[in-house]
This record gives C-alpha cells, sequence and structure tokens, in this order.
C-alpha cells in the first residue's frame, strides 16, 4: 500500500516510515504542506497521514484542498491538537480519522491498514438510485428530482451508506463505523449534525423528507420520497 506521510518532526516521520515499511507499505514522507500539495497532484496514494501543524500550508489546509478537488483518498489525520473541537474540525473538513499525539505505533498502523482496507469506488455500481435521488459515484454528483444537490464530501459519503441499503434502518454505529471510521463513540453530535445539513439540502424545494429517522434505531432513506 502507498502511504503518504505529512510530518514536519524529524524523528517521528522517521519513526513511522521506518514502522510502515517494516509492515509492507512504500510510505513517502514531506515536512511542508505546500510542497506536499504538489506532489499530491502529482500522484495517487492508498492512504494519507497528516499532521496538521507543518510548516506552508497547514494539514487541515491540505486536507480541505485535496477534498475541494473531489478526491476521496482515505486520510488520518496525526496531531497533538486534542480537543474535541479541534477532532470535529477535522472530521468536518473530511477527514476519515483522527489520532492524537503521542501515540502508539501499533494503534497508528492499525488505522492506516483499516484506511487501506476500504474498497474502490469502481468494485460498486456506478450509479445509485433510491426514489427520485440519483448518485453518481463516479462524478461525485447527486440529484433529487433532476436538481442538482451540492454536498460536501462527508454528507455525499453519509448519503451514499443511506443508499446502499434502501429499507433497512442504518444506526448511529453503522454511520460512525463506515463514514468516519471510528470503531468507538466520540460522544459528540457529529452524525446528528451531518444528517441535519443533509437533510436540508435534499429538502429543499420538495414536501417530503428524503431520509426519516427511527427512534431509538437509525435512519432510512424514504423510498418513496
Amino acid at each position: 500500500m502507498k502511504v503518504f506521510l505529512l510530518e514536519d518532526d524529524p524523528e517521528t516521520a522517521a519513526f513511522i516510515e521506518r514502522g510502515l515499511t517494516e509492515r509492507g507499505h512504500v510510505v513517502e514522507v514531506e515536512a511542508d504542506g505546500s510542497v506536499a500539495l504538489r506532489r499530491l497532484a502529482e500522484r495517487d496514494f492508498d492512504v494519507l497521514v497528516l499532521d496538521r501543524m507543518v510548516p506552508g500550508v497547514d494539514g487541515l489546509s491540505v486536507l480541505k484542498a485535496i477534498r475541494a478537488q473531489g478526491r476521496t483518498t482515505p486520510v488520518l489525520l496525526l496531531t497533538a491538537m486534542s480537543q474535541i473541537a479541534d477532532r470535529v474540525d477535522g472530521l468536518e473538513e473530511g477527514a476519515d480519522d483522527y489520532l492524537v499525539k503521542p501515540f502508539a505505533f501499533v494503534e497508528l498502523a492499525a488505522r492506516v491498514a483499516a484506511l487501506g482496507r476500504r474498497p474502490p469506488t469502481g468494485e460498486f455500481d456506478t450509479v445509485l438510485r433510491v426514489a427520485d435521488i440519483e448518485m453518481n459515484l463516479l462524478r461525485r454528483e447527486v440529484r433529487r428530482g433532476g436538481r442538482s444537490v451540492d454536498l460536501q464530501p462527508r454528507e455525499f459519503t453519509l448519503l451514499e451508506q443511506l443508499m446502499r441499503n434502501p429499507g433497512r434502518i442504518v444506526t448511529r454505529t453503522m454511520l460512525l463505523e463506515k463514514v468516519w471510521n471510528f470503531g468507538f463513540d466520540p460522544k459528540t453530535n457529529i452524525v446528528e449534525t451531518h444528517m441535519s445539513r443533509l437533510r436540508s439540502k435534499l429538502n429543499e424545494g420538495f414536501e417530503r423528507s428524503a431520509i426519516r429517522t427511527v427512534r431509538g434505531s437509525g435512519y432510512m432513506m424514504n423510498d418513496d420520497a
């Protein structure tokens, strides 16, 4: 697996590079965010590990830039910024996982491996349809009733999980695992906040909600929306 590491501390970078290489990964390291953006534009990687506080363009801005380009490469934010608000900021900007320094390498390696196991979009249908909602996975486009719906990367992934399970309840735990790659509850309202935004965008101009809440269970698509 090809891993890109943005880390400006030489000892930490060497430690991570050595450990991941020993596990069979090919690792490229960069210490400057501006240079990292150029390198990421030139080649593809399976997983990105980004430190937030680096010279040039900070890691969070690097993340925002690649998500704005529509790139869905899994991203692990690695940082000493440990407040819940910091984690939420990173996740809302499109990070798939968040690990706080100091960290245990075995945990970092496990999280990188988990992100790398996510199957590429090409293994699935490229167009999903539920009722009057259509999602094009290759173009990263969503339309309802023929009208374009502009979604942020995390909102897109959230809707994708619901549309892959038409007529079935998708629990909060499932969404935390599939959308945020969390094997634990971060004790925030991150799912509810994103679901509210997604609903608002999908329902604008329509009388019936595209998504309904099953109290105490989770969420599901209204297949007759």
